[in-house]
C-alpha cells in the first residue's frame, strides 16, 4: 500500500504528518488557521530556525505572519488551491519552503508546511500534496470537534470565549446560564507553554498542580496539547488585584514545580480588563510574551513575564526584521564589539548594565562584579572610542534596544562580527 492510501486511511493526524514526511523526505509542520501548531513530524533532517521557534512556541512567530500578509502569501493561500513555493527571507532565518492550505467543507482548516533544506520539493511530490491536502484538512476539522466533545460545555464556552466564536454576548450569556458558568466580571489570562514538546508530562503535573492551588476558584483552567491557559478572574472592582492574583500564582507554581521543571515552561501574562470581548486580548497579549521569550531567547528572569511591563521588548522582532533588511548597524557598537575582540575587553557587556541601570555607577559595578573605579575607567574608554553622548535620552534608548538584540539573538550579533571581519579582510 503507497503512502498516498495510507494517508487516506488514517484518522490520526500524527500519522498522517509522519507519512507525508516519510513520502517527501522532508520535515513537515501543520498548522491551524490561526498559524497554530497542530503537529509535527520526527524528520531526520533538522527543522529550519522558523520551525524550531514554531514547536517551541507552538505558534508560527507574529513577524512571520506579518511578512507573509504585508507579501500577500496569506491572501494567496486563501485563493489558490495548490502548493506555493515560498522563497527565503534570510535576515528574518525563514528557509526556502513549499506551503499548501488545507481545506474541508469549502473553508480553509489549516496549513501544511514543508521545509526545502537541501533540495526543491519534486513536481511529482507537488502533486502529491495536493492530493492529500483535503483529508488534512478534514483531520484538522476533526481534532477540533474532538476537543470540544471531550470538554465539558463550561469548557467549550471559555474556548469560543477566548477565540471570539460566540455570535454575541447575549447569546454567550444565554448559553453560559444554561451551562451554569459564572462569566469573569474583571480578567486576566496566564499562559504556561512548553519549551520542550516531548515533556507533555509536565502538563499534568502542572494541571495537577492548579486545581489545588487556594486560588483555584479564581481561575477557569483550559488545557492543550503543549499549554495550559488560565482566566484569573474576580470581582468587577477589583482594579489590580487580578493581576496580583496571578503574580502569586505564578510564584507559588515556581515553589511546587521547582526550579528545572518551572523553567521548562515559558510564561505570558495579559493585561486586566472589564469587558468580556477583551478576553481573547489578553489572551494575545500572553501569547505575545511567549512568542518575545521565545524570540530573544532570555535567560531566566531577565525578560518581564507581564504584557504590561515588556516595553521595549515588544518591539525587538520589528527592529530585528528592519535592520538586519536594510543591513543597517550601529558604528559605535561595532567599535566596542572590536575592542573586545581584539584587547579581551568587556566593553559591549559594560555598556548594556550601565545603560539598563540608568546610569548608576555603583549599582552597575556590582552586578558587574568589579570596582566602580574600574567601571569609571570603562566608561571613560568607551567615551573615547565612540561617540555615545550619556546625557542624550534618544541616543541612551536607542543603543539598549540595539543591545538587547546583540545579546539575546545570536543570529544578530553573528552579523555585526561578519561585518568586522569583512572589512578587516578589506583592509
Amino acid at each position: 500500500m503507497n503512502a498516498k492510501q495510507l494517508i487516506f486511511q488514517t484518522e490520526d493526524i500524527h500519522k498522517a504528518t509522519e507519512l507525508i514526511s516519510s513520502r517527501l523526505k522532508k520535515p513537515v509542520i501543520i498548522e491551524n488557521k490561526n498559524f497554530e501548531l497542530i503537529s509535527y513530524s520526527t524528520s531526520t533532517e533538522e527543522f529550519g530556525q522558523i520551525q524550531q521557534k514554531t514547536i517551541l512556541s507552538k505558534k508560527c512567530p507574529v513577524f512571520i505572519i506579518d511578512r507573509l500578509k504585508k507579501e500577500g502569501i496569506v491572501q494567496k493561500l486563501e485563493k489558490q488551491p495548490s502548493p506555493i513555493r515560498i522563497d527565503p527571507i534570510e535576515e528574518l532565518g525563514f528557509s526556502q519552503r513549499v506551503v499548501m492550505g488545507a481545506r474541508h467543507l469549502r473553508h480553509t482548516m489549516g496549513y501544511i508546511w514543508i521545509q526545502e533544506a537541501n533540495s526543491p520539493v519534486l513536481e511529482e511530490d507537488l502533486a502529491f500534496l495536493e492530493e492529500v491536502a483535503p483529508h488534512i484538512g478534514k483531520l484538522i476539522y476533526d481534532v477540533y470537534n474532538k476537543l470540544n466533545a471531550s470538554d465539558s460545555r463550561k469548557d467549550e464556552l471559555l474556548w469560543k470565549l477566548i477565540h471570539q466564536e460566540y455570535g454575541s454576548e447575549q447569546q454567550l450569556k444565554h448559553d453560559a446560564t444554561i451551562a451554569k458558568l459564572a462569566l469573569p466580571e474583571r480578567h486576566s489570562v496566564l499562559i504556561f507553554s512548553l519549551t520542550n514538546p516531548h515533556q507533555r508530562s509536565l502538563l499534568d503535573y502542572l494541571e495537577d498542580i492548579v486545581n489545588k492551588l487556594p486560588e483555584r476558584k479564581d481561575i477557569y483552567l483550559l488545557k492543550t496539547e503543549f499549554l495550559i491557559v488560565m482566566i484569573v478572574h474576580g470581582k468587577r472592582d477589583d482594579e489590580g488585584r487580578i493581576t496580583e492574583k496571578a503574580r502569586g500564582v505564578i510564584e507559588m507554581i515556581k515553589e511546587k514545580l521547582g526550579t528545572s521543571d518551572f523553567y521548562s515552561f515559558m510564561i505570558g501574562l495579559g493585561k486586566e480588563y472589564k469587558q468580556l470581548s477583551d478576553v481573547r486580548k489578553s489572551f494575545l497579549e500572553a501569547f505575545e510574551v511567549i512568542e518575545t521569550a521565545n524570540f530573544i531567547e532570555p535567560r531566566p528572569e531577565t525578560m518581564p513575564r507581564e504584557f504590561a511591563k515588556l516595553g521595549v521588548y515588544r518591539y525587538l522582532a520589528t527592529l530585528y526584521e528592519k535592520n538586519s533588511s536594510e543591513d543597517y548597524f550601529s558604528h559605535d557598537l561595532l567599535k566596542l564589539i572590536g575592542k573586545d575582540h581584539e584587547s579581551q575587553t568587556d566593553l559591549l557587556k559594560t555598556l548594556e548594565v550601565y545603560l539598563a541601570n540608568n546610569g548608576k555607577g555603583k549599582q552597575s559595578a556590582n552586578e558587574l562584579f568589579i570596582h566602580p573605579n574600574t567601571l569609571n575607567y570603562r566608561i571613560k574608554q568607551i567615551q573615547e572610542i565612540t561617540n555615545i553622548d550619556f546625557n542624550d535620552f534618544n541616543m541612551k534608548s536607542y543603543l539598549y534596544t540595539e543591545l538587547l538584540l546583540l545579546n539575546n539573538v545570536p543570529a544578530y550579533y553573528k552579523r555585526y562580527k561578519d561585518a568586522i571581519r569583512a572589512n578587516l579582510e578589506l583592509e
